[in-house]
């Protein structure tokens, strides 16, 4: 029986978040360190609109993938698997693995240099990568998966939403130098919220102290309760579920 993604513990870590850490911070989250645009999404045209471009869409809601073995052992390979499963039960989403002659998927690979995705469909072989790490860890969360699987979708990062103003103060006295592009907002006319409001629990959404440069929050939540829920990568929002379900037209009310 699955757990409801769309339960999220509203734990609130406020100490830890909101003190001042070393100045020798040093980041070791694998979606933020991996190198690409706001760390973990490969893009490659340059106006970063997936989100309202019906052509960035999976053709008949199908992704089809590959994972190459290379890199995983079988309880990795389920547990991507399970990933995608997650994303099946919430929607009319199907992953189907690749034929030979499939002529664009997923590449699934898991170099060692982070967790990242490319961003909608591009109607070619397109990149996932997931570093290896121990299941429930790392790249290998459960909710790390979704959210990569989720860019592969055609979704954005909760953060950069055209109305954030509204929700959190992006601190950029903290921001890592060469870091502050990854805070710029999102288009309205490109990138669209389906309807939905501002979610903080979102699994699209970075931690307070995402790309900081000395342990101080960059993302600051102007509502005190969110501290506790920016960043978690335990499942699914509702707003999440909602999203996915309105982009890809599925007849699912929830």
């Amino acid at each position: 029986m699955i757990v409801p993604y769309t339960s999220i513990l509203l734990s609130v870590f406020i100490s830890s978040l909101a003190a001042p850490l070393s100045t020798k911070f040093s980041e070791d989250d694998p979606e933020l360190t991996a190198g690409y645009f706001e760390g973990d999404m490969v893009i490659d045209d340059t106006d970063r609109n997936g989100l309202k471009q019906e052509t960035r869409r999976w053709p008949n809601n199908i992704v089809y993938y590959k994972i190459n073995d290379n890199f995983f052992d079988e309880s990795h390979r389920n547990h991507i698997l399970r990933g995608m499963q997650i994303l099946e039960e919430v929607s009319c989403i199907r992953f189907q693995e690749a034929s030979e002659d499939q002529q664009y998927y997923v590449n699934i690979t898991g170099l060692s240099n982070g967790c990242y995705s490319s961003v909608g469909w591009l109607n070619r072989v397109q990149t996932y990568n997931i570093r290896v790490y121990p299941l429930d860890s790392g790249c290998f969360h459960l909710g790390v998966i979704v959210h990569e699987l989720l860019h592969t979708l055609g979704f954005y990062h909760m953060q950069n939403a055209a109305n954030r103003d509204d929700y959190v103060r992006i601190a950029t006295e903290n921001i890592r130098p060469g870091k502050e592009m990854f805070f710029k907002k999102y288009d309205e006319n490109s990138v669209d919220d389906f309807d939905e409001e501002y979610d903080y629990g979102s699994v699209l959404h970075y931690k307070a102290t995402a790309f900081s440069v000395n342990g101080n929050m960059t993302i600051i939540p102007l509502k005190q309760e969110a501290l506790g829920i920016m960043g978690q990568r335990r499942g699914m929002s509702k707003s999440d579920i909602n999203k996915l379900n309105t982009m890809y037209r599925c007849p699912i009310n929830l």
